[in-house]
C-alpha cells in the first residue's frame, strides 16, 4: 500500500514525503497566515490528475511507435461554493506535438487513459464531472 507522511512546518507551511523518497511543500498565502512557498493541497489533486494521465498517453503513444516531442496538459477545477468546497467540474485538455501524429491513436490513448489506466481519475469519478478534450500539434 502506497504510504505518504506529512510534516508541519510552521504557520501553514506543510511538507509531504512517500515512500518513494520525494518531497513536496505545501502551502497557504499570507491572508491565511501562510507564505505562499509551495502549492496548494486542491492544486495538488489537479497536478496528480495531470501527471496520472499524461504517464498513461505518453506510454501507449510510445508502444504505437507515435513521434510524440511534446505534451501539455491544461487542468481547470471548479469548486462548489460551500464547504468542504470540493472540485465539481474538472476539464482537461490534452496538447499532443510530434511529427505526423495519427489523430486515431491520441484519440485512443487519451480514451484509454481517462477510462481504464489513470487511477486519479477513477478515484474522483462520483464526486466531479470530468470533461477531456485534446489536440495536436505538428511539430
Amino acid at each position: 500500500m502506497p504510504k505518504a507522511r506529512i510534516k508541519y512546518s510552521g504557520g501553514m507551511q506543510f511538507v509531504g514525503d512517500s515512500e518513494s523518497g520525494h518531497a513536496i511543500v505545501m502551502d497557504a498565502d499570507a491572508g491565511v497566515g501562510g507564505r505562499n512557498t509551495g502549492m496548494r493541497p486542491m492544486e495538488l489533486l489537479l497536478v496528480g490528475l495531470g501527471g496520472c494521465s499524461g504517464m498513461d498517453i505518453i506510454s501507449i503513444l510510445k508502444k504505437k511507435r507515435e513521434k510524440v516531442t511534446d505534451l501539455e496538459i491544461n487542468v481547470n477545477g471548479k469548486k462548489a461554493e460551500d464547504h468542504p468546497q470540493k472540485y465539481t467540474d474538472i476539464d482537461i485538455e490534452f496538447v499532443v506535438t510530434g511529427k505526423g501524429l495519427s489523430e486515431e491513436a491520441v484519440k485512443r490513448a487519451v480514451q484509454l487513459s481517462m477510462d481504464k489506466y489513470c487511477s486519479v481519475k477513477a478515484t474522483l469519478e462520483g464526486t466531479a464531472k470530468i470533461s477531456y478534450s485534446f489536440r495536436i500539434i505538428e511539430a
